[in-house]
């Protein structure tokens, strides 16, 4: 009796895993036999009309974005008990920001070295234009990235990005050089997500600043980030039917399949590589530099936790069982409870370095050059983008499409990296809890003297406190 029980939850458990791969497959299989089936190459119509059901899923997707993102983030923040928990709650920011940041540079850093999309990259898809095609500076581009942090107009952002645009003045002396040419501007198409992100963090802090009073504000967004994640659910699982139709138009378009396996290849290597180096070597550090421990030892008692991640592929899923295992080891409840459920949903480390190595990688698949201020845009996006994913299985193909339209990639370019998005998914996952639990015990240990101190304070005074604090 009980090995059935058990073939029928890992049934239901990697359901969508398992029907994800056999879109895969099948996609693989039909784009092989459309390709074999006549000499002549397939027109870009006929393309379009295979790939319109796999338009539609990527449309779903980045309708989810907005939502997603800024409920998330606001309900994340929202959350955090700044004035009780004080240096505790800078300590996990500190954190989590330093090891997501850290995660990027190390992905860029190993994506630009090894260069996967120009393994034999002649052949492969072709060169297309970037959305941005204008003249314009670097300094100027890296000033617009700051413009959209703070957008004019929230309705506006939604929708929109602040753009730089140097005119060509009629005197020919001035023309030979751009930096004398005329400054415009213009809002292009596009959601402006770091001016979103950006608000969602300063009004999530604001709400959790206003205490009791703004616990009804609180409520809403995190009904609204309950709803999005659900309806990110019911899509994710249209992903196996997407998928098949995505990944067959790929390959009727692509001119040399050798190229593109290689790339592949080197690209899974690639992402791989840089999650064995943060999870076991930059989080290592910072968490020696904080303890002055190695965390190897913590690491081996929470294997459960790790092969339920795995599993899984969703950090939030796996946060009741890192919750107990932290609990077991013996972390301080109240930093636990505090912690854990803020980095499954704000940190995620695997996710920001794959999502900066893949989108580099299709840069360079495209031939589309990467410059200083396209890296800095990928690096800032990707840091974003990891904060506002939400913790479930494949969710990342929702903001790597954000990350995509950074780089001025086409949404449909992810299907490039589907194939083995399942697999790596796992990997990154497993990353994002490790860098989480080892938050806590970070965490609690740099706050030792503040949790001693808050333990021995008499239940009166925190009572008087209150009364104190609600009569003021």
């Amino acid at each position: 009796m009980a090995h059935p029980k058990r073939f029928k939850n890992f049934m239901s458990e990697n359901m969508l895993t398992m029907l994800t791969v056999l879109g895969v497959i099948a996609g693989v299989i039909l784009g092989f036999i459309l390709r074999n089936s006549r000499d002549e190459p397939w027109t870009k119509r006929e393309i379009m009309y295979i790939q319109f059901p796999g338009d539609l899923f990527l449309r779903m997707l980045k309708a989810l974005i907005l939502p997603l993102i800024v409920s998330s983030i606001i309900s994340a923040i929202g959350g955090l008990d700044l004035s009780l928990s004080g240096k505790i709650g800078i300590r996990s920011i500190y954190y989590y920001a330093s090891t997501t940041i850290s995660a990027v540079i190390l992905g860029i850093i190993l994506v630009l070295i090894i260069r996967p999309g120009e393994f034999h990259s002649e052949g492969g898809l072709a060169t297309i234009d970037t959305k941005t095609p204008r003249n314009v500076t670097t300094v100027d581009t890296l000033l617009d990235l700051i413009r959209n942090v703070f957008p004019p107009n929230l309705v506006q952002a939604c929708i929109a990005q602040y753009r730089t645009i140097l005119v060509e003045p009629k005197n020919a002396t001035l023309a030979k050089n751009i930096q004398d040419w005329d400054i415009s501007h213009q809002y292009g198409d596009g959601t402006n997500t770091l001016g979103l992100v950006v608000f969602g963090i300063v009004f999530g802090i604001a709400v959790s600043k206003m205490g009791e009073l703004g616990k009804p504000l609180l409520t809403f967004f995190d009904t609204l980030a309950e709803a999005s994640m659900l309806i990110t659910k019911w899509v994710i699982w249209i992903s196996p039917i997407g998928v098949l139709f995505l990944v067959t138009s790929k390959l009727l378009e692509i001119e040399d399949l050798g190229a593109i396996v290689g790339q592949l290849g080197l690209y899974f290597i690639t992402v791989l590589l840089g999650l064995t180096i943060h999870g076991c070597g930059t989080l290592s550090v910072i968490f020696f530099i904080c303890t002055r421990e190695l965390p190897f030892k913590l690491i081996g008692k929470m294997s459960q936790v790790l092969a339920t991640a795995f599993g899984t592929s969703s950090s939030t899923a796996t946060l009741p069982v890192t919750i107990q295992c932290l609990d077991n080891i013996g972390v301080d409840p109240r930093v636990t409870r505090f912690v854990v459920p803020i980095g499954a949903t704000i940190n995620m480390d695997g996710t920001a370095l794959y999502e900066a190595v893949a989108a580099i990688f299709i840069a360079q698949v495209r031939r589309v050059p990467m410059t200083l201020s396209r890296v800095i845009g990928v690096s800032i996006t990707a840091t974003a983008a990891s904060i506002g994913a939400a913790g479930i299985p494949q969710a990342g193909l929702v903001t790597m499409v954000m990350v995509l339209d950074t780089v001025g990639l086409p949404a449909e370019d992810v299907t490039l990296i589907i194939a083995v998005d399942w697999l790596l998914d796992r990997f990154r996952t497993t990353v994002n809890v490790i860098c989480d639990a080892l938050g806590a015990y970070v965490v609690e240990h740099m706050s030792k003297k503040e949790l001693e101190a808050a333990a021995n304070i008499p239940e009166e005074s925190i009572e008087l406190a209150r009364v104190r604090k609600t009569e003021a």
